[in-house]
């Protein structure tokens, strides 16, 4: 079946009609297609596509370039597809927050403003919700470093209006501790690796994270435990364990300064590496980037969370999160978003364009 989507409603209703199209994380080619059609048929628009990534570009020689950047994955649907829309003015349903209300504010853009006063870059990317290898972002960034080129960049993440600078750096380690595997009537042959995890424990809930200002706005760090895995029978006395730690780190600190931190806190114990993304700075002083904070006139905060800024910064590429959805309600079954807050994010991105 051919999906169409139709670019003259406004950006509340090209959202019902993205989250009525199905796009789990693998699954994203049906939407993509409909995507591309939509952009292919807008004269102003030069149109590239590599997987389920489609990349649309203005080409008008103006002296910034700018990207609008979000993905069209979704987490598994959660009996919220089709889409529903109450009286309230409330759309319900999968992605509706994050992050297809922030895709039909891109596709708004795209086709009601051909003569932007910045040349503009529309990217619309796959995998963002499953592991970092799989990105469509990254695999844009890898195959076509060029399509990506520019001053300034917003990723259309859900902010609930707000611009968020930067993100926080994440790095998952494996705590392991080991003993020696017994019968456990003959405990006192054996040396017990779970319990040898207490101390460790212990440290995650004796540590007081840092908080860093950075360009004034507050970063909180996070340190947790977020699974422990050990044992092999109800009746062995377990000869190994490991605490999975997950740290959430400020921008000030690279990958290589977070793990050196968890390492000493953990001095002692082995601590192994198991995944990691570094974070960005906010770049708010970036000419663009204030340029943008003016015109949105939106509130200016710190990303708790991590997103694809930090691609984008590696890129070269200074870039904000602002979109339309509440981040509280991404992931949940009953994720939603207002019909108004969507229009207000679609008229502040066009005001920001044409003035």
């Amino acid at each position: 079946m051919d999906h169409v989507l139709d670019l003259s409603l406004d950006a509340a209703a090209l959202t019902a009609q993205l989250v009525d199209i199905p796009s789990v994380s693998g699954d994203e080619t049906a939407l993509a297609d409909a995507v591309e059609r939509a952009l292919r048929a807008l004269p102003h628009l030069s149109v590239e596509r590599d997987g389920d990534a489609i990349v649309a570009r203005t080409d008008l020689g103006r002296a910034e370039r700018v990207l609008l950047a979000g993905h069209i994955d979704t987490v598994p649907i959660a009996d919220n597809v089709p889409s529903r829309l109450d009286a309230d003015g409330v759309l319900w349903g999968c992605g509706t927050s994050d992050m297809k209300s922030g895709v039909a504010v891109q596709l708004r853009v795209a086709a009601t403003v051909p003569a932007p006063n910045r040349d503009v870059t529309f990217v619309f990317y796959d995998h963002e919700e499953v592991d970092a290898e799989l990105s469509g972002l990254k695999r844009l960034g890898d195959h076509h470093p060029e399509w990506l080129a520019g001053d300034f960049a917003v990723l259309l993440e859900p902010t609930d209006g707000l611009v968020e600078g930067g993100c926080k750096g994440t790095l998952r380690v494996r705590v392991e501790t080991t003993g020696k595997r017994a019968h456990s009537a003959r405990d006192w042959l054996g040396d017990n690796a779970i319990h040898k995890a207490a101390p460790i424990l212990d440290r995650l809930a004796a540590y007081e994270a840092r908080h860093a200002e950075i360009d004034g706005l507050l970063y909180r760090e996070c340190l947790n435990a977020v699974m422990i895995e050990g044992g092999n029978a109800g009746n062995v006395i377990p000869d190994a364990c490991a605490v999975i730690v997950n740290f959430r780190f400020a921008p000030d600190r690279d990958e290589a300064a977070a793990l050196a931190h968890v390492r000493e806190v953990f001095d002692g114990f082995d601590v192994v590496l198991t995944d990691s993304a570094p974070g960005a700075l906010p770049g708010l002083a970036h000419p663009a980037a204030a340029a943008f904070v003016e015109a949105v006139g939106a509130e200016v905060a710190a990303k708790d969370g991590w997103t694809d800024v930090a691609r984008f910064s590696a890129f070269g590429v200074p870039a904000v999160n602002y979109g339309p959805g509440d981040p509280k309600l991404a992931h949940t079954r009953e994720e939603h978003v207002a019909t108004a807050a969507v229009l207000e994010a679609e008229e502040r991105l066009r005001a920001w364009l044409t003035r």
